[in-house]
C-alpha cells in the first residue's frame, strides 16, 4: 500500500532577503517543519546546479548531503536559513569523481560547526589534505555494506562504492519502515551489483545527475520500483525523457527540482508528506501562464 501522500506548497508574506533571492521565492519567509520525536524530513534543495539534500531530526539535528555544484553557495546558505538550520553536525560526500569545491566546504564548516565528514575511502584522503587544520574536524570513510545510526531512528547503509567514472557512493535510508535510496552512481558495473542488492520497497529514490549521453537501465527502476522519484536539475530543462516515462510506467510520482522547486518529504512512522517550495523561476513562469491564460 503506498503511504499517505498530501502536497503542499508554503507562501508565506514578506520578503526573504538574501544573495540567493533570485533562485529563493520571495513569498517564502522561513519554512518550520515542527520535527517531533519519531519524526525526520528529508529535503531535496533545488538549486540551480548540483544537488544537495537536507536531512533533519528532532532537536534541530542537521546532516547535509553534498553541496551542490559551481556557483551555488549563495542559494545554498540561502535555503539553510530559510529552514532555520544554525549548525550541522554531519556533511556526507558521495561523488568520487566530483570536483571538490574545498573553500566551499571549509567555509560551510566554520559557518555550521560541522564536526564530522564521511565519505569514501578516496575522497577521504584527498580531504584530510585540503582541508583547513584548524577546525580539527573529523574524516570518516565508509565502506560497502557499512550500517550506521545517523539520527535517532534513522540508519544509513552503503549499498556501492565506486571510485570509476559515473561512480561514487549509492546510500539506503532506513526510518522505521521507510526506505529512501540516495543514488549517485550510474554505470553497468554499478547497475549489475545494485541489482542483487535488496532494493525493492524503497519509498523514495533519488536518481544519480545523468545526461543525456548516460542512463539507467528500465530493468534497474522496475527492480527498485520507487514510490517516489525526485531528480535533480541537469544542464537541460528536463532529465532524460526516457526515464520519466519508464518511471510513469511503474506507477513512480516524479519529481525534479527545476520543475518543483525545493521538494521536502516529512516521515512519520507510519506515513509521510510531500511539501514542494516553489524557485522564483518557477512562480514567475507560472505568471507568465496566467497572463496567456
Amino acid at each position: 500500500m503506498k503511504a499517505m501522500l498530501i502536497l503542499l506548497s508554503i507562501f508565506i508574506p514578506n520578503a526573504f532577503m538574501v544573495e540567493a533571492s533570485q533562485f529563493i521565492s520571495s513569498s517564502i519567509e522561513n519554512i518550520d517543519l515542527n520535527i517531533n520525536d519519531h519524526e525526520v524530513a528529508v529535503t531535496f534543495l533545488g538549486l540551480s546546479a548540483g544537488e544537495s539534500t537536507l536531512i533533519q531530526g528532532p532537536n534541530d539535528e542537521n546532516i547535509l548531503v553534498n553541496v551542490g555544484g559551481k556557483g551555488t553557495k549563495a542559494e545554498l546558505q540561502g535555503w539553510l536559513s530559510l529552514y532555520d538550520v544554525k549548525e550541522i553536525s554531519t556533511l556526507i560526500l558521495t561523488n568520487d569523481r566530483q570536483v571538490l569545491p574545498y573553500k566551499k566546504i571549509n567555509q560551510l564548516i566554520s559557518k555550521y560547526n560541522i564536526k564530522e565528514i564521511i565519505t569514501t575511502p578516496e575522497l577521504s584522503i584527498h580531504l584530510t589534505k585540503e582541508l583547513d587544520p584548524t577546525y580539527k574536524i573529523s574524516v570518516v570513510s565508509w565502506e560497502v555494506g557499512t550500517k550506521m545510526m545517523i539520527l535517532p531512528e534513522l540508519t544509513a547503509r552503503v549499498e556501492f562504492i565506486g571510485n570509476g567514472p559515473n561512480e561514487g557512493m549509492d546510500i539506503m535510508l532506513q526510518f522505521f519502515k521507510h526506505r529512501i535510496f540516495l543514488m549517485t552512481s550510474f554505470s553497468p558495473r554499478a547497475e549489475q551489483i545494485l541489482l542483487e542488492k535488496k532494493l525493492n520497497d524503497v519509498n523514495v529514490f533519488k536518481l544519480p545527475n545523468i545526461n543525456k549521453e548516460e542512463s539507467l537501465s528500465e530493468k534497474l527502476l522496475q527492480y527498485i520500483n520507487p514510490q517516489i522519484s525526485i531528480l535533480f536539475s541537469a544542464e537541460e530543462y528536463y532529465p532524460d525523457l526516457e526515464i520519466i516515462q519508464d518511471l510513469h510506467n511503474i506507477w513512480s510520482e516524479v519529481y525534479f527540482t527545476k520543475r518543483h522547486g525545493t521538494i521536502t518529504i516529512k516521515f512519520t512512522d507510519s506515513n509521510y508528506e510531500v511539501i514542494t517550495i516553489p524557485s522564483e523561476e518557477e512562480e514567475e513562469e507560472k505568471k507568465v501562464k496566467i497572463s496567456f491564460n
